[in-house]
């Protein structure tokens, strides 16, 4: 096997496959080797949906084989440690490769073991993760008959911020669906302060949350899971004040364990794991104080080697981990990366931080909220060709975008090196 590569893309997911195909449309003889272990390409956003019955789980899948892009040699292995300063890295089979030019996009890896209790609650079925296994989260939702209804997620960064509180939009449909409103709680806790950060989305949100009834706990930070006694201990992280504070009817059950700690019970937990990035990332010299790839936030160049770029839900980027954003950094990565080869240097910093989270607020509306990194409400005007005058409204027709427009947009034009 040959081991040396003009420019090798570690990660086959959205932002390596993009990055991939652009290149090649631009420059088709280019020597590309992207390295992926996986023999299967998902779409995740649409597990939001599995996770609510809305969406066939076998159609976000597709074998990695067809969404290589043609010109590329595929590397199926690992890599396990890298070593910029000469121009290689390390994987778990194929041993050393040499590049000249480097692309990170290996996306993040699930890290439930940073909660306490986590890892045997998912494997007892006791808590269920769009993130891990989303049919698993209709089977469970399917069982449910009343209690608390119980959705949260960690500290850490997270792919998809909004991921969390889709599902429990979704959940709280389902249950006035089935009349089971009476005798159940829709709980969402969450570690922030608000619901969303852009004003515009965070007004409907809560309006969305009131009309459903739920019950909203900010500065709640869940830290154990107990799967036998089927509860769930949060530490506040409100800054000055304890914030996990019992209701006056007690109704959903909650003890207070000192000041700043309290457990609620449940009958239905869906969890957002911790995340990280790769131990190959955390552990090397290309990493910033947290282990995220430290890049320039406007040229997805690294700060340090400059023939080294990231993008994606690896990168140390102030916005929302989505593949949104990834659409948004490719193009920009791509024209750096083809200056930087023609000895120049990189001239496009328009990167803004464009991120997008679908919203899904119930089984046939959804919110669209777009933003930069100053958190500005940006939508795309496109959607004015949908009849969307306000984006930041429940809308029917943006429902279908997420159900059928997105997905298609994804499989045949993103994949394939279309910007979009």
């Amino acid at each position: 096997m040959k081991l040396n590569y003009q420019i090798i893309i570690v990660g086959g997911g959205t932002g390596g496959i993009m990055t991939a195909a652009q290149l090649l449309k631009t420059n088709s003889k280019l020597e590309i080797a992207i390295i992926e272990p996986s023999e299967t390409h998902y779409y995740q956003p649409a597990w939001t949906l599995v996770g609510a019955g809305a969406f066939d789980y076998k159609k976000t899948a597709k074998p990695m084989a067809e969404v290589m892009p043609k010109g590329v040699t595929w590397i199926k292995d690992k890599v396990t440690k890298l070593q910029p300063e000469a121009n290689r890295l390390e994987t778990a089979s194929t041993g050393i490769l040499q590049y000249d030019y480097l692309v990170l996009a290996p996306g993040l890896v699930m890290k439930p073991d940073l909660i306490e209790g986590l890892p045997e609650a998912l494997e007892r079925g006791v808590a269920v993760s769009n993130y891990i296994d989303p049919e698993k989260t209709w089977e469970k939702l399917r069982d449910f008959n009343g209690g608390n209804a119980l959705f949260t997620q960690p500290t850490t960064s997270i792919k998809c911020g909004g991921a969390p509180q889709k599902i429990a939009y979704l959940a709280a449909d389902y249950i006035q669906k089935q009349g089971l409103e009476a005798k159940s709680n829709v709980v969402f806790a969450t570690p922030g302060s608000v619901i969303f950060g852009v004003k515009e989305i965070r007004t409907t949100l809560m309006q969305v949350i009131e009309k459903y009834g739920m019950h909203f706990r900010p500065f709640y930070a869940p830290v154990k899971i107990d799967s036998d006694r089927q509860e769930v201990l949060f530490k506040s992280t409100h800054p000055e004040e304890n914030q996990c504070v019992i209701n006056e009817d007690s109704r959903l059950g909650e003890e207070q364990h000192g000041d700043f700690s309290i457990t609620i019970p449940f009958k239905f937990l869906h969890i957002a794991p911790p995340q990280a990035a790769p131990d190959f990332i955390r552990d090397s010299v290309l990493a910033n104080g947290n282990g995220w790839l430290e890049v320039d936030h406007h040229t997805l160049q690294h700060k340090n080697h400059a023939n080294i770029f990231g993008l994606g839900d690896v990168a140390a980027l102030p916005t929302a981990k989505t593949g949104a954003a990834i659409r948004k950094q490719v193009p920009v990565l791509v024209e750096n990366l083809l200056s930087v080869l023609q000895d120049r240097a990189v001239t496009n910093n328009s990167y803004q931080g464009y991120s997008s989270c679908p919203l899904v607020t119930a089984y046939d509306k959804m919110v669209l909220a777009e933003f930069d990194y100053e958190g500005n409400f940006t939508p795309d005007p496109k959607l004015k060709r949908l009849l969307i005058k306000d984006s930041s409204k429940e809308h029917r027709r943006l429902y279908l975008l997420k159900k059928y427009g997105l997905p298609y947009l994804y499989w045949n034009k993103m994949l394939k090196g279309a910007t979009v």
